[in-house]
């Protein structure tokens, strides 16, 4: 058993409640429990149920709340249910690279992306290399190129989803999404303090992240500072970084993950340097070959003929793997992805396209149409809006199907792993709670299954709403009620 959080006064209150009052309901005393003192104005949602949906709790059960990344449960149980069980390798999502015939000129190289999530470029890579690829452009005796073409046909070019918020695009949270996705579209900034209180901090791209300009005002100080004392901005439609805030003197350097701006051009950089460093010469200059959005209803505009031969082309992991990486570490890009491949199935592989087969899987279900509504495939969207009991009927709905423990293997475990490894540690949840978290602008959710004490398996879905700023912590008070809840049956 790890060691859990200290208890804190609204801990302390919380499990009071939930304790005392032994003539009232369940419902009734974990109503108390979430109206913790520090969290006035929260709005909350609880339904749990049993494995067969008896309601054991039901608190705002069919009021509308933002999910954050408990989106991410729709989209992977879509992909379940369409895909199967993912844990074959899909050739036509590798990158690739061809080579392109120019009138009168050396040809171009295409490097082309067909929506894998976990192609990298970095020095000590295994698998799925982008290096591997600049290898095999030196294996076919090509030592002189024109230019670099991007080819992200493959789905229509939406860097962001409607209702993502100006200030998480730059953040690895909100990395733009991509048919060409290297890195995670993520480069990293390093944060050296000076040699004395009062000079500017050093401030440095990682090796091989020098992709975008930057520029510091990152002042060195006397004693600790906060590690959020460090912000990172860029202007929509810049390519320029600005850092800024205050560092200890004695601080170790702080890394901060930074999101590309145009993932296209960025990854034609590196594939520039990867090429040099083969001796391979390129000329030319950089060029992108999109697919534009269109209307459901509208002609499709011409994409760029895929033109010349192919030469190379990566097989990535199973796809298998990386829903289960992005819903442990709630990786939002990978799920954006992971949505645009089931646009693919029946439709152009936009983001619409693969909300219309989630809407088809809820349809199956039977959900009542105005309990959700989605605007993408990870949470990030402040549109998405959901009821805790159409997510609970998810959730039951997923144990019915021959993926079910497939499904729920990739959700994260208290106290064990991703984002809830350091919840529910010490607590008789430990090991026992597997849920899907979400935290986005005054929300905090988590919805999944537990295990009581006495065994059974329920199903619960919770939801914090307009939590106020200077709140106390949602999250706390939710878990212990969650704790209480388990102890009781």
């Amino acid at each position: 058993m790890g060691v859990g959080f200290p208890f804190s006064r609204t801990m302390l209150a919380a499990t009071l409640l939930v304790a005392t009052a032994s003539c009232a309901t369940l419902e009734s005393r974990t109503r108390e429990a979430l109206n913790a003192p520090g969290l006035e104005g929260t709005r909350w949602g609880l339904v749990v149920t049993t494995m067969d949906g008896r309601d054991l709790i039901a608190i705002r059960p069919d009021e509308r709340f933002l999910p954050a990344s408990n989106t991410k449960l729709f989209t992977v149980a879509a992909a379940f249910h369409r895909l199967g069980d993912m844990r074959s390798s899909d050739p036509s999502m590798g990158a690739s690279v061809r080579i392109e015939p120019r009138a009168g000129g050396r040809p171009n190289v295409v490097l082309a992306g067909g929506g894998d999530a976990t192609l990298v470029d970095a020095p000590d890579c295994q698998r799925n290399c982008l290096s591997d690829l600049a290898d095999m452009v030196l294996a076919n005796g090509i030592r002189e190129v024109g230019g670099i073409v991007i080819d992200q046909t493959r789905v229509p070019y939406e860097r962001w989803p409607p209702g993502w918020g100006q200030d998480d695009m730059v953040t690895r949270s909100g990395a733009p999404v991509s048919a060409l996705t290297i890195n995670s579209n993520e480069v990293y900034a390093v944060i050296r303090p000076a040699t004395n209180a009062g000079e500017l901090a050093v401030v440095e791209w990682q090796q091989g992240s020098d992709l975008s300009p930057i520029t510091s005002q990152v002042l060195t100080v006397d004693g600790e500072v906060a590690a959020d004392s460090i912000v990172v901005e860029r202007q929509p439609g810049t390519a320029l970084v600005r850092i800024y805030g205050r560092i200890g003197l004695n601080s170790p350097p702080v890394i901060r993950p930074i999101a590309v701006d145009d993932p296209g051009y960025s990854a034609a950089l590196r594939f520039t340097s990867l090429l040099a460093a083969r001796g391979i010469t390129v000329d030319g200059g950089i060029a992108q070959y999109l697919k534009p959005l269109t209307l459901p209803d509208a002609p499709s505009e011409d994409s760029p003929v895929a033109d010349g031969m192919e030469i190379a082309r990566l097989l990535p992991p199973p796809l298998s793997d990386d829903v289960a990486f992005l819903m442990k570490q709630s990786q939002n890009l990978h799920a954006e992805l992971l949505l645009r491949r089931l646009g693919v199935i029946d439709g152009d592989g936009s983001r619409t396209a693969g909300l219309a087969v989630v809407a088809a899987m809820m349809d199956e279900i039977g959900a009542d149409r105005a309990a959700w509504d989605l605007s993408d495939g990870s949470g990030m969207s402040v549109y998405n809006r959901v009821t805790p009991r159409t997510v609970a009927k998810l959730l039951r709905w997923t144990t019915q199907q021959t993926w079910g423990e497939q499904f729920r293997a990739t959700l994260p475990i208290g106290g064990v792993d991703g984002t809830l490894s350091r919840r529910f540690k010490g607590t008789p949840l430990e090991g026992r709670i597997f849920a899907k978290t979400g935290t986005l602008k005054g929300t905090n959710a988590l919805s999944g299954f537990m295990l009581t004490k006495r065994g059974e398996m329920l199903i619960f879905s919770a939801y914090a709403n307009d939590r106020p700023e200077e709140a106390g912590s949602a999250t706390i008070v939710l878990d212990q009620a969650l704790v209480a809840i388990a102890e009781s049956r």
